[in-house]
């Protein structure tokens, strides 16, 4: 059957063409490190997490922390 086809050619790659740097806008520019810093303040605002569920400090604590699983027969 091999014989009764043939391969389909590949037509041949389109040229890209790279567009003028000079009209592609830079990532680095002040109002977009501001907008990710205001962003980011936002962000950490809103962070929930084990930082804001301890309300006491370790040294306030009443009682130690208890490392030991209890025995089963005392």
């Amino acid at each position: 059957m091999g014989s009764l086809f043939r391969r389909p050619k590949m037509p041949p790659m389109p040229q890209v063409e790279l567009p003028d740097e000079s009209k592609v806008p830079s990532a680095e520019d002040a109002a977009r490190e501001a907008a990710e810093a205001e962003e980011m303040r936002r962000r950490n605002r809103k962070r929930k997490g084990r930082r804001s569920t301890i309300l006491t400090e370790p040294d306030l604590e009443d009682e130690a922390v208890k490392l030991k699983k209890p025995l089963l027969g005392d």
